[in-house]
């Protein structure tokens, strides 16, 4: 019989590997991505103290649209960075939250770098 390979979990086994390597400081905090199926976050956590210190969804009152596709992963994006901004971050360390660098992860990364965000 042929198993079907479960996704999510190879998924948090990657996100769990890259965690191990990389963390969030007060100096340059993390910028984490989950991904639905309908929508897309963003989180800037400080894993030193274990906050988060800013966030942007799909679900956010700001954004109009449709949250699952790439313009709406930008756009995320941008709102992340502005946050971020309002609050003096410029550094951040992405992490992609074990998701493959393309298509709306990509996508959120590149409108955190045009909001002003350097990793």
């Amino acid at each position: 019989m042929v198993k079907k390979v479960d996704t999510n979990k190879a998924r948090l086994r990657r996100h769990k590997r890259v965690r191990g390597k990389i963390s969030g400081t007060a100096a340059c905090p993390r910028l984490n991505v989950f991904r639905s199926n309908a929508n897309i976050y963003a989180q800037i956590i400080d894993d030193v103290k274990g906050v988060t210190l800013c966030a942007a969804s799909t679900l956010d009152k700001e954004f109009n649209g449709k949250g699952s596709n790439k313009e709406a992963a930008r756009e995320v994006g941008k709102m992340i960075a502005k946050r971020a901004a309002e609050k003096g971050i410029t550094e951040v360390v992405f992490d992609r939250g074990g998701y493959i660098f393309h298509g709306r992860v990509k996508e959120l990364a590149d409108g955190a770098r045009e909001g002003g965000l350097n990793f």
